[in-house]
């Protein structure tokens, strides 16, 4: 087994694992705060201006990211919520093995945090509260959260992980 597959061990390693949990800890927790509070002051479909091509708005999205599958009958309430188990547990693997590779670590925190607040949210209403609303010229981006958000940045960080890991010349 090569040093880039040997699990972290050690008070080092585990010090690098905890804070990766920390921080989809508290991903999960701004998350979780942000769609409370949208809740307990917005009903559905109410909106503020903000900008003229931003919204705060409360929306439901029963389906996945960018409404996908909104519409199909309630089954993807349980199929995504175990793609968000399983895939939480991968990641909490994954963070304990290459807790010494910290920008990956850092995208597959910024994932399980995002993961984790919208689980929760389908666990507790059968849907994710969205509450970014970017538009333009009439057109409107689906709605959109925090957690979202933190799931698409740490997938940009997985990829430019991988381009600097190729560009060192590094093997997978």
């Amino acid at each position: 087994m090569n040093a880039a597959a040997t699990p972290a061990v050690g008070s080092a390693g585990k010090g690098r694992f905890v804070l990766w949990l920390v921080i989809a800890a508290v991903i999960f927790w701004l998350d979780q705060w942000s769609k409370e509070w949208i809740l307990a002051h917005y009903q559905l479909g109410d909106y503020t201006t903000i900008t003229g091509f931003f919204n705060i708005v409360r929306a439901h999205n029963p389906g996945a990211a960018f409404s996908f599958l909104a519409s199909a009958g309630g089954w993807q309430r349980w199929l995504f919520t175990g793609i968000g188990v399983v895939v939480t547990a991968v990641i909490v693997w994954q963070l304990y093995r290459h807790s010494h590779k910290a920008l990956f670590c850092l995208a597959l925190s910024c994932i399980m945090g995002g993961a984790i607040g919208n689980v929760v949210d389908r666990m507790r209403h059968g849907y994710v509260v969205d509450m970014l609303d970017f538009h333009w010229m009439g057109s409107h981006f689906p709605a959109f959260n925090l957690a979202d958000s933190a799931i698409c940045l740490g997938a940009f960080l997985l990829i430019l992980d991988e381009l600097l890991r190729m560009r060192r010349g590094e093997k997978g």
